[in-house]
């Protein structure tokens, strides 16, 4: 056995009154595409990367820096 529902109607949708804006910003399509054009580059360049000679003195270098700017 179902009881009755009862639904209250909608008020009608006015654009000053209504409080959200339906439109996108700017930015919510520029920054999205963006960020993938800048990874696609990052991506399409990294077959021309060449580990550097001495990498690993530089990081430990970076290292030392980090942890005597931290300690």
């Amino acid at each position: 056995m179902s009881a009755p529902t009862h639904t209250r109607p909608l008020p009608p949708r006015s654009r000053a009154g209504s409080g959200a804006d339906p439109r996108l910003h700017w930015w919510a399509l520029v920054l999205p595409a963006l960020g993938f054009g800048l990874m696609l580059l990052l991506l399409a360049g990294s077959a021309e990367a060449h580990a550097a000679p001495g990498e690993a003195a530089g990081l430990l270098h970076v290292t030392q820096q980090f942890l005597r700017a931290v300690g």
